[in-house]
């Protein structure tokens, strides 16, 4: 099935509020409207035929094209080479208001930089994901399709006003309800077009607010990316994860998506396919070290104030039920409905395609760990949790010294059934001593004595039943021999010293077991049936956790490699999905959020450890950057 291009030969645009894919023959196969949760305007990046798309690329075929991003920006040019010429599409979407909006703008520049080019643009939008069929509207000054209840895009032509779009070299084309426009440049010429969400009538864009546009993006992209205090060694590959995660921010609330993309497999054609298009307790968290690490507090203070939002909202509630749902839509609400596009076929016919997400409503007791964690960094850093905060965190604390002892889905939302997963208490333990030492520090009222003896009980707990005398290694769960790479994060969390020979054991055996050319897969999943069929490759955040837990076992060298060889699977422009299949290819959904903030964390502590020696690596955060601001 040729008509789907590999997931890996994408590069992703947005403007903070929802994204884009394009692919490297310039076609945008994937665009939610107006939030990156929102149903679909272009989607043939799932269904070829019914999705959606719009592509912009040279007339003639027999193109060789390449695509790199404008330096220090999520400006993405994709570049046509011919005989004839070389012509160039650069796409971005200009940064939308730090209010939520309906209306999204979407650049499409064309350039001849040489000889002469015919571009064909190829517009066919399918909203509601291919759901509503639409009406196209022509105009003197431009195009717009519009359903009947009120979702619209608008075409925006690149040119001056006056003159009809004949009269400007530009043929168009209507066919049925879709459009094909097409235009000679030659060397020097450029020309171009806004999609437009909402966006109402059609206008001609002028040269110079075109460039004005270009300018003003360009401009906040080199500012936000020159902010940070990163100057390690590998600088280029944690600037473009960095960007990548603020392109996955949304900015009205703060919060981020594990990914922009829905339905992408971890098996082609397999049933693994997942919307990822919310916001994870668990992802977000994790991004508190990469963001403080780089110097972008005000970042994490925002994802810290949204957590925080999230656990005051259950605050009195008294229904004895979870504190926190493990994700959320990015506005915080948590209705995330699981539904089956049956009439779309799939990435390469991968089915069903889903959105929304049914594992929205599991028990995944490792959230609080991780939420902990970060408030504790967050606070470390001078940002204290207020009042009402504070009283919803302890009420938290008490609420998770009642519950920690049941089984959970686990932190990789398996469907197989609930079981004493060792991550999950792992981070039980993580969430009561983060809080303790919270209230300790800042002199909060707490139950202290409770939250010790709790956390003690969990430590206990992991060292008699987590550990598998006859694997010499920790596991899966406490009545499995399965390893799982999760358990790279107890010396990282600090439940371990990395130097515990019985830490080292199970290093040692997940070396044997979970890792394949220092590439790390989660765990077995036919040994340990996950509710699932199928397989799947290795997962990247797992890689880098692996990474880390080398270096602060004294493997700096193992880890240095590892690393290294890590950034060879990355796409043509840095960007990593969820995993690494068998020949290398990408796999899941893209880009993914946790194998980015996972690299910049282990490139932060593996730089660190490089030049001051293996092992502890808290000293980190007090070079990044000053204190987090607090809000006004």
């Amino acid at each position: 099935m040729d008509r789907y291009p590999n997931i890996s030969d994408h590069g992703l645009i947005g403007d903070l509020q929802t994204a884009a894919l394009v692919t490297t023959d310039g076609t945008v196969d994937w665009f939610c409207t107006p939030r990156f949760d929102s149903p679909s305007v272009f989607a043939s990046l799932l269904d070829a035929d019914k999705g959606g798309y719009c592509r912009i690329a040279p007339e003639a075929s027999g193109y060789t094209s390449k695509q790199l991003y404008f330096p220090d920006t999520a400006m993405l040019i994709t570049r046509f080479l011919t005989e004839d010429g070389v012509g160039e599409v650069t796409d971005f979407m200009p940064i939308a208001p730090h209010q939520a909006t309906d209306r999204h703008r979407l650049m499409r520049q064309i350039k001849t930089v040489r000889g002469t080019m015919r571009f064909v643009a190829e517009i066919k939008p399918r909203f509601d994901y291919g759901r509503v069929p639409h009406k196209l509207e022509v105009t003197e000054d431009g195009f717009v399709f519009h359903t009947d209840d009120g979702m619209e895009l608008t075409v925006n032509p690149v040119g001056e006003g006056g003159a009809s779009l004949g009269d400007q070299g530009i043929k168009v084309e209507r066919i049925g309800d879709d459009l094909r426009v097409s235009r000679t440049l030659r060397e020097g010429e450029t020309a171009g077009m806004m999609l437009e969400s909402m966006g109402g009538r059609p206008h001609r864009v002028s040269q110079a607010e075109l460039q004005t546009l270009i300018d003003d993006t360009s401009a906040f992209w080199r500012s936000w990316v020159h902010q940070s205090t990163y100057q390690g060694r590998w600088r280029e590959i944690v600037a473009r994860s960095a960007m990548t995660l603020k392109l996955m921010t949304y900015q009205p609330t703060g919060a981020l998506v594990a990914a922009p993309t829905a339905g992408l497999p971890e098996q082609a054609g397999g049933e693994r396919n997942w919307d990822y298009r919310y916001t994870w307790i668990r992802d977000a968290s994790f991004s508190v070290y990469a963001l403080l690490g780089l110097g972008y507090v005000g970042e994490a203070a925002a994802f810290g104030q949204w957590v925080r939002d999230r656990v005051v909202e259950h605050a009195g509630n008294g229904d004895g039920a979870s504190p926190m749902k493990i994700m959320y839509r990015v506005d915080g609400s948590s209705d995330l409905t699981e539904e089956m596009l049956d009439h779309f076929e799939g990435w390469r016919g991968s089915r069903p395609v889903r959105i929304g997400n049914g594992a929205a409503d599991q028990l995944q007791l490792d959230i609080y760990g991780e939420a902990l964690d970060a408030v504790a960094k967050i606070d470390a850093r001078g940002l204290q949790p207020a009042h009402q905060g504070w009283t919803a965190i302890a009420d938290m604390m008490n609420w998770l010294c009642d519950h920690w002892d049941q089984p959970d889905e686990g932190v990789w939302e398996t469907r197989g059934g609930r079981k004493n997963f060792t991550y999950g208490r792992v981070q039980c333990w993580v969430a009561l001593d983060r809080a303790i030492r919270i209230a300790e520090g800042r002199g909060r009222p707490a139950d202290i004595i409770r939250w010790r003896t709790e956390r003690d009980n969990i430590y206990a707990q992991v060292m008699a039943r987590g550990w598998n005398p006859k694997r010499k290694a920790f596991t899966q769960h406490y009545d499995t021999e399965v390893l799982d790479s999760s358990l790279l994060v107890m010396p990282l969390m600090g439940f371990v010293s990395p130097y515990d020979p019985l830490w080292l054991q199970t290093l040692q055996a997940m070396d044997k077991e979970l890792v394949s050319d220092s590439l790390v897969y989660r765990y077995n999943p036919s040994a340990s049936p996950d509710g699932l069929a199928g397989n799947e490759g290795t997962f990247s955040l797992c890689t880098f956790w692996y990474v880390d837990a080398l270096a602060r076992s004294g493997r700096l060298a193992d880890a240095e490699l590892v690393f290294q060889k890590m950034q060879t699977y990355a796409n043509h422009l840095g960007l990593y999905s969820e995993e690494i299949g068998g020949t290398g290819e990408q796999l899941g959904n893209f880009p993914q959020a946790f194998s980015h903030l996972a690299l910049i964390n282990a490139a932060i502590n593996l730089d660190y450890q490089l030049d001051h020696g293996a092992g502890d690596v808290e000293p980190v955060l007090a070079r990044a950057g000053g204190a987090i601001p607090v809000p006004g």
